[in-house]
């Protein structure tokens, strides 16, 4: 394989820290590397050491001659008066950019919600990473650098630019550089992960599983101060192995060997002992919404919401922005009120939040670490065993130097670490997670996915990040837009191929479609027509969904040719646009047709 781009021998120093020392690597085309390592330890500076942007105290980066390269960075460098139409395909004419597929591929994957004409301005933050996103894959380039390309992106997006990186070169072309804490985005991109601690870099074979894998094998023949990080990986391994069947055929790896490593491994979660504790603290009955409606400014963000949680049940609430996950959240905490309905929490319910801006630890300013801890219990019990709230600490990754640091002074990631524990030490038995990933790395998402499964209480967790849900829940739920909730049965692929199936035939009809059959059951049997009139109204309402799947079908081949086509028959395309502009006309025709339809049954 071709080299790209290559380092030799390069250092870095700070004044208080050492970045790198003697690092060598390079750059093949094919290669898709992701980079791991605690916050902290050089990966986004790396990325701008390889990009040139960033000068090295000895050693030299080499680039070949002609090479072309995208950076996304962790800052926001976006002409704030460019409309996000100018920032993404700059001042090209609509034609030249609309009948490139790969940038309609781009608007439709990360911008479909966002006003063409809008000022970069008047975005948020998390839409204006999305446009910078946008803008950098929307060009030919040799070789990205991606840093934290997952954080804004809800699960569909992760998934959606998974698929979008890992299609956009042919297998022995172009390069990937992704520095992300998605552990689920690594296994489905990379090919090669980079380790990077202690001013080193440890290449592995494979994505995040392969890496896991040959980390403990490393690590089993390391000295004995490392046996409590390599049982916690062990643990992590054992998960791998006894997930999903599709993730098992990922790594490339031996599966036997995984086998013998994790064959003395116990269960994950002992959930029948966990179920016990978890029934003796709460009770039988934890969180009951029954028939819970919530309107805002006349619309409807959930109805007739009927959801049970019992003790010990692990849930993760999925859903796209605005569907209503972070409103359903406040009303079990009380902090809203239903516009109908009830919910009703057991006797011993105590709750405990971790938002996602932590802004708890603000009433701490002045105090250190130490100080913090000292006022909470003196003991804590996990895994059946009484720790100190000092172990704890150390097992996320604080060391005993840094419990004399100011609360004020903690990154991102050590606030949201801190918070976690105080939920802990606080021994709540109903937990909320509300995007608990974020400024975390992989090695702290580990220890925290360790605590949780010897954690006895009915946790409820809402994420972007796939490999935490599949890792720390039993059940999915998921919110599906039109304030209907639905319990996914297949998981996080029931819920992306639900909702591929809603931007296919439109999202109002999937609203509807989504529905449960026990719902549509319940709709026929409150219906006021007659038994001719009903089976008429059943029968044209089948037609229809027929008619919008043909309708989807025929969309498809439609956009396959225009990929096809010749780009410079500006004609050829004249006339594809318009039959799409019929396709459009004829399927909100459909769909008015379909919801009159479906108000008849009600």
């Amino acid at each position: 394989m071709a080299h790209l781009l290559g380092a030799e021998q390069i250092s870095l120093e700070y004044p208080t820290k050492k970045v790198f020392s003697g690092i060598t690597i390079g750059l093949n085309e094919g290669d898709r590397i992701g980079i791991v390592g605690r916050n902290g330890d050089g990966k986004s500076t790396l990325l701008k050491v390889l990009a040139k942007d960033l000068a090295v105290d000895s050693g030299r980066v080499t680039h070949r001659n002609g090479l072309s390269i995208g950076m996304l960075d962790q800052s926001d460098v976006l002409d704030q008066e460019l409309t996000v139409g100018v920032a993404v395909v700059g001042n090209r004419p609509d034609h030249e950019w609309a009948s490139d597929p790969k940038i309609r591929d781009v608007i439709s994957g990360l911008l479909g919600d966002l006003d063409w004409s809008a000022k970069v301005g008047d975005l948020s933050g998390g839409q204006r990473r999305r446009v910078a996103l946008a803008k950098l894959l929307a060009q030919e380039l040799d070789v990205l650098f991606l840093d934290e390309p997952t954080n804004h992106l809800d699960v569909e997006g992760v998934a959606w630019l998974a698929g979008h990186l890992s299609k956009r070169w042919a297998a022995n072309a172009g390069g990937l550089i992704v520095v992300t804490h998605d552990r689920w985005f690594l296994d489905a991109v990379c090919n090669l992960t980079w380790e990077l601690h202690d001013g080193v870099i440890e290449p592995f074979e494979g994505g995040y599983a392969a890496y896991v894998l040959q980390r403990a094998e490393r690590d089993r023949s390391a000295a004995a101060s490392e046996a409590r990080r390599q049982n916690l990986l062990r643990k992590e391994l054992a998960w791998l192995r006894r997930g999903a069947p599709a993730r098992t055929t990922k790594p490339k790896f031996r599966l036997d060997a995984a086998a013998e490593l994790i064959s003395d491994v116990p269960p994950l979660r002992d959930k029948v002992a966990l179920s016990k504790l978890a029934t003796a603290r709460l009770g039988k009955d934890v969180v009951d919404i029954e028939d819970l409606s919530y309107e805002i400014e006349n619309k409807n963000i959930l109805r007739d919401v009927t959801w049970r949680l019992g003790p010990g049940d692990r849930v993760g609430l999925l859903g796209i922005n605005g569907a209503g996950k972070t409103t359903m959240l406040r009303l079990i905490e009380g902090q809203l009120k239903p516009t109908s309905g009830k919910i009703k929490l057991g006797k011993t319910v105590k709750i405990a939040t971790l938002s996602q801006e932590v802004r708890e630890l603000d009433q701490f300013h002045g105090e250190r670490i130490f100080n913090l801890i000292a006022r909470e219990k003196s003991t804590f019990v996990i895994d059946k065993k009484e720790v100190s709230p000092g172990q704890l600490v150390e097992q996320l990754g604080f060391t005993q130097a840094q419990l004399q640091t100011p609360i004020e002074d903690l990154s991102g990631g050590q606030r949201r670490r801190l918070q976690f524990l105080r939920l802990l030490f606080g021994e709540p038995n109903v937990l909320i997670l509300d995007e608990p990933t974020n400024d975390l790395d992989t090695d702290i998402l580990t220890a925290m996915e360790d605590l949780l499964d010897s954690w006895p209480g009915t946790l409820i967790v809402v994420s972007h990040d796939r490999y935490l849900l599949e890792r720390v829940t039993d059940d999915q739920f998921a919110l599906m837009g039109d304030g209907s909730l639905r319990h996914l049965t297949g998981g996080v692929d029931q819920y992306l191929e639900l909702r591929r199936h809603s931007l296919l035939t439109g999202a109002a009809s999937n609203s509807k479609l989504a529905a449960s059959s026990e719902d549509s059951k319940s709709s026929k049997q409150n219906s006021s027509l007659s038994g001719a009139e009903l089976r008429d109204a059943e029968k044209n309402l089948s037609r229809i969904e027929r008619a919008l799947e043909k309708l989807a079908t025929e969309e498809a081949k439609l956009h396959a040719e225009m990929a096809a086509h010749d780009q410079g028959d500006y004609q050829g395309l004249a006339i594809m646009a318009e039959k799409q502009s019929a396709f459009n006309e004829k399927r909100e025709a459909l769909e008015i047709e379909w919801l009159e339809t479906s108000e008849l049954l009600q």
